[in-house]
């Protein structure tokens, strides 16, 4: 969330803010209310004040004084009481308001109400030409790679079965990501595939309600993740970090569950999106001088991985308008897939690479104490290594051959233990 303090004083630039974002936000609203909680807070602790001086008197009242403090500290203690309910009805609004800010964004991100507004930074890789390209689904049909029938019959729509060398792909995947990062200084680690709901707040995601694409297991407070960036931000909940450790590096492995819904559209065919699938993703913790960098270190990571694997991607500054709530720069790898654009290839979104600033460490009150020993909130940053059903789907659709073969690409070999399918 916003820093209330930063709301008051910049209002103009906080409603351009939310204008850009595209975010209907009654901004003056919000101030009303925190300025009638801010009265609030000042009568009660002025009544408070006035009861303990009440007490005090009362330790040295003579009999003919005590009955009148007696009534004077019965009248304060009622108007207390009503003050103290008016101000948690109204801390409650201003709380609830102040989550529905998104965070500001940067000053160098594309200014745009809609996808359309990001800009392409750059196109690494050259696409393969074929003169008759199959998509992943007629692949793994050829193959027997993916069970797309059986999984609705099991699980219902959009859920599948990876089978044989799919299969095989899934863990190589993630073996060879988690190799490749821990060599790049983060600490791996498998992640609950649920959280309580106070998380996914805390992360910027909404976990009940007509708006989420969340799954949420009835009666209780859990949730099912829908990105390992939910249990790696809630990690270090409520904790003040060792200034020294920052940054912390984690990649994290985790099932991924997401309703989709309003998502069987055209472009959303086969593995694209679904329901379920395993995600290798990168989150850390920093300084705020320190998170610019680690950002363009994310997306640098993120960009290794795929031309390893001979995929050609373009990297987009995300427009102001399509970042989410908690994102203050975000770039994401759209790579080239043959079975987009009715057959003839176009881009499809594999990874994001995000820097939350404090927006995230705010809500999740995530906290270091800087070099003259105060206390500051943390930045935090995620991204994609590999979201396995998306990576399959470039991985399958860019290394098939003439011939029909699909090559496997070297460095995943070794994890897999054959170099093509086909």
């Amino acid at each position: 969330m916003l820093d209330p303090k930063y709301i008051r004083e910049h209002a103009e630039e906080v409603k351009a803010n939310c204008l850009n974002r595209n975010v209907k936000l009654d901004v003056d609203a919000w101030l009303a209310t925190d300025g009638e909680r801010l009265g609030l807070m000042r009568e009660v602790e002025e009544l408070r004040a006035a009861r303990n001086s009440v007490a005090e008197k009362m330790k040295n009242a003579t009999a003919e004084e005590r009955p009148a403090l007696i009534e004077t500290g019965k009248s304060l203690k009622d108007d207390i009481s009503v003050k103290e309910s008016a101000l948690e009805s109204v801390d409650a609004a201003w709380k609830q308001g102040l989550m529905a800010f998104p965070n500001l964004t940067h000053p160098d991100s594309p200014v745009a109400l809609t996808e359309d507004g990001s800009v392409e930074v750059r196109v690494v890789g050259e696409v393969t030409k074929l003169d008759d390209p199959l998509d992943h689904v007629a692949l793994a049909e050829k193959y027997d790679l993916i069970d797309f029938n059986r999984g609705a019959k099991v699980a219902g729509a959009k859920f599948y079965f990876l089978k044989n060398q799919a299969a095989i792909l899934e863990q190589a995947l993630t073996r060879y990501a988690f190799e490749y990062l821990t060599k790049e200084g983060f600490i791996p680690i498998s992640t609950p595939d649920v959280a309580r709901d106070e998380v996914l707040l805390g992360t910027g995601y909404q976990p009940r309600g007509p708006e989420t694409q969340i799954y949420s297991l009835e009666g209780t407070d859990l949730s099912l993740v829908g990105t390992a960036e939910i249990p790696l931000g809630g990690y270090h909940k409520d904790e003040v970090l060792d200034y020294a450790s920052l940054p912390l590096k984690y990649v994290g492995l985790s099932h991924c569950f997401r309703t989709e819904a309003g998502s069987y559209g055209k472009e959303s065919y086969g593995l694209y999106r679904v329901h379920q699938f395993t995600k290798i993703e990168m989150f850390v913790f920093c300084t705020p001088d320190q998170s610019e960098a680690l950002h363009a270190e994310l997306l640098r990571h993120e960009e290794n991985l795929f031309k390893s694997l001979n995929i050609p991607f373009r990297v987009l500054d995300i427009c102001s308008g399509d970042l989410g709530g908690p994102a203050y720069r975000k770039y994401d790898l759209e790579a080239w897939m043959w079975g987009r654009n009715d057959g003839k290839g176009d881009w499809g979104e594999v990874t994001s690479a995000s820097n939350c600033t404090d927006f995230q460490a705010r809500r999740l009150n995530v906290r270091f104490k800087n070099e003259q020993g105060n206390l500051e909130y943390a930045h935090t940053l995620n991204g994609t290594a590999f979201a396995i059903s998306r990576a399959l789907i470039a991985l399958l659709e860019n290394n098939q051959r003439p011939d029909g073969t699909i090559e496997i690409p070297t460095p995943l070999i070794p994890y897999c233990g054959f170099s093509k399918i086909g």
